[in-house]
């Protein structure tokens, strides 16, 4: 079969190359699915960067996410069938026309939903789902600021958000802002002509539950806007995007996160809640199972 390997980290026209290679061979708890499409992720871009610990090492096959239909079953696979669509979360290897997954992370695409459609809401849906539903409890009346708000699992997070009632400041890149609105984002705002902290300490508001995608001094900022009671969920760093393997820029990264004490935010009853989906699938396949079949 033929499969896209990562050869060397930086610029996607120079980092890939097809290559022929065996067919997958899937375990007992496994599906082997022959693939229609793959997902891009996040998880992906960073991997491609050489910044994600987690990635298989060059030349690696990436790919976090896929659609097609099933080729073979594992002997303790129940509940599917040859040839049947479905949505899977491969753990990488997805960008090839033949794909493993675990069976916890398998689930059939119901009738009347596209592959295509359901391949861009597997990584990112389960993430925003994980993060705006299981990981804290949404009040009407909050409000809510979502990094990245026009992004995969931000859009998804703003959607959440407003079917709980809450109030949503939600950043951006120019252009994204009537989009934005139209998502129901009741403050929009253009990280590229605006602070953010800024806007919303001049606003004199404070924010009940942060969803942050961009780690180091945005969430610094974000955390100082937290109110009392209030919520801090981070679920990535593409700050680090901005880094290389360069030392220095990474531990600038680190820094800009700040450093925390549980005693502060004892008393001001805040919390961090950290969410990194390729664990939950790892150690929680059930919780990953459930959450894909929604």
């Amino acid at each position: 079969m033929k499969a896209i390997h990562l050869i060397q980290y930086g610029n996607a026209e120079i980092a890939f190359e097809t290559r022929e290679i065996a067919i997958p061979l899937y375990k007992e708890d496994e599906v082997l699915i022959k693939v229609k499409y793959s997902g891009l992720n996040f998880a992906d871009v960073i991997a491609r960067r050489g910044l994600y610990p987690d990635a298989p090492k060059n030349p690696a096959v990436l790919g976090y996410d896929v659609t097609g239909h099933i080729e073979g079953l594992g002997k303790n696979v129940q509940g599917f069938y040859l040839g049947q669509k479905v949505v899977a979360m491969t753990r990488f290897g997805g960008y090839a026309e033949y794909a493993v997954a675990n069976k916890s992370g398998v689930t059939v695409i119901p009738e009347g939903v596209e592959m295509a459609a359901a391949t861009v809401l597997a990584t990112q849906a389960c993430t925003a789902y994980y993060c705006g539903v299981d990981g804290v409890t949404l009040h009407a009346g909050e409000k809510v600021l979502i990094q990245a708000a026009a992004g995969g699992v931000g859009s998804l997070l703003v959607q959440i958000a407003k079917s709980k009632g809450c109030i949503v400041c939600g950043t951006a890149s120019s252009g994204k802002q009537d989009y934005l609105r139209g998502l129901g984002v009741d403050f929009p705002i253009d990280y590229t002509k605006e602070n953010f902290y800024e806007v919303i300490k001049n606003s004199q508001q404070k924010i009940d539950v942060v969803f942050d995608s961009l780690g180091g001094m945005a969430f610094r900022g974000a955390m100082k806007l937290l109110a009392p009671g209030g919520k801090m969920v981070c679920y990535g760093a593409a700050e680090q995007l901005e880094s290389t393997k360069n030392k220095l820029k990474l531990l600038s990264l680190a820094w800009g996160f700040g450093l925390f004490s549980p005693i502060s935010l004892l008393m001001q009853s805040r919390s961090i809640i950290t969410v990194n989906m390729l664990r939950i699938a790892d150690y929680k396949p059930m919780v990953l199972e459930e959450i894909l079949k929604m």
